[in-house]
């Protein structure tokens, strides 16, 4: 599983910081970008691509989710129980990514990115992006896991640990599968099934990708791939285009951006899916 490196690129460092500055503004979305820029900007293979891209999503997302811990914004008992499932399935997503062929992998990444993108472009047409708590109102009905006002935690049941267990076994299927964080399933799912607020959610969904993603490159790393040169630049790159996003996030329209972000990732599905039936 280690990727043919013939020399080292400053593109490399530039594709990682790309994706870093989508994951630290939106808190999902970055990860899915990850695997495209390295098969379209330095020519990799989707199951090389994957371990790399997990790695570098990893680092960023623990480095965003730092911040989130310090103000108390991580759920941090629903994190660990979701990336703790997500890391046990996450072996079987990997294990089916080895025995699928090119094509069908490549071709099933394009559909997760095309879903990804639509319920981007819904929400921010929906103005769900602009509202500072996503809890419910009106004659809506009660999400299943919601916060305890006298205490600011969830109110923990069977049924909450069985839906954010449900996330988890998605999430860590998904990152397996598809070397994604899993971001694009925790935060549609925990803005759905939960009233934690926006900022929670996207800093619970960071904590949740970097130990899911740790699990999954430690397993990788175990059989033997190696990131090398171009890898670690790529992971230097979206370390600080963590850093940027996360500092540019209060400067910048939610709304526009993820219009900006569901159009750019329909056309990069787009050209996963020329690149796996066309050429």
């Amino acid at each position: 599983m280690r990727p043919e490196l013939s020399s080292v690129s400053p593109m490399a460092a530039l594709l990682g910081a790309a994706v870093g500055l989508v994951l630290g503004l939106t808190g999902a979305g970055g990860g899915i970008f990850a695997v495209p820029a390295l098969v379209f900007g330095l020519g990799w293979g989707v199951p090389q691509a994957g371990p790399v891209a997990l790695l570098a999503v990893g680092a960023s997302a623990a480095v965003g989710s730092a911040h989130g811990l310090r103000v108390g914004l991580v759920r941090y008992r629903a994190a660990m129980l979701m990336a703790g499932i997500g890391v046990a399935v996450a072996p079987l997503g990997t294990w089916m990514a080895h025995r699928l062929p090119e094509r069908w992998l490549v071709g099933l990444f394009a559909v997760a990115m095309m879903v990804v993108a639509a319920r981007m472009y819904r929400a921010s047409r929906g103005g769900a992006v602009d509202t500072g708590n996503a809890a419910l109102t009106g004659d809506a009905p009660q999400p299943p896991c919601r916060l305890d006002p006298a205490t600011g935690r969830l109110h923990w049941t069977r049924r909450v640990a069985g839906t954010l267990g449900a996330i988890g076994a998605v999430s860590g299927f998904a990152s397996g599968l598809l070397g994604v964080g899993g971001g694009f399933v925790i935060v549609p799912a925990l803005r759905r099934f939960t009233d934690i607020t926006v900022h929670g959610v996207v800093a619970t969904s960071l904590f949740v990708i970097a130990l899911i993603s740790a699990g999954t490159v430690a397993n990788a790393w175990w059989n033997g791939m190696h990131p090398g040169a171009q890898g670690w630049m790529f992971v230097a790159g979206a370390i600080v285009g963590m850093l940027l996003g996360r500092g540019l996030t209060p400067h910048i329209a939610a709304s526009r951006l993820q219009q900006i972000f569901s159009a750019l990732m329909a056309v990069v599905a787009l050209g996963m899916v020329a690149k796996a039936f066309g050429a």
